[in-house]
């Protein structure tokens, strides 16, 4: 299971972007990192800019609660959302991994 840690600014995670995907779909863990598939292309901050409205979509938190706290030019990025704990993003990921 990934790495998720309770910080005071929020949860973290590790994330791995595979971009211009055909569907936005979470599709497993690559060693302590969420795998996520994207539509949109690595230029220009569009794949930043998915990824975040995605996992704020799955995670059923506002798309300001979702920011990309280090990775920003990398296909490997850490995720920081507020307002959820580790253990409810956990839940989630459980769910839709198994």
């Amino acid at each position: 299971m990934i790495s998720i840690r309770d910080t005071p600014a929020g949860a973290t995670f590790a994330v791995k972007v595979h971009s211009r995907a055909r569907r936005n779909a979470i599709t497993g863990e690559v060693g302590d990192a969420l795998k996520l598939a994207l539509t949109a292309p690595p230029v220009e901050g569009k794949a930043n800019q998915a990824c975040m409205e995605f996992l704020a979509e799955f995670l059923n938190v506002p798309r300001s609660s979702v920011t990309i706290v280090g990775g920003h030019t990398t296909r490997s990025k850490v995720i920081r959302v507020a307002g959820r704990t580790a253990a409810e993003i956990k839940a989630r990921l459980r769910a839709a991994i198994d």
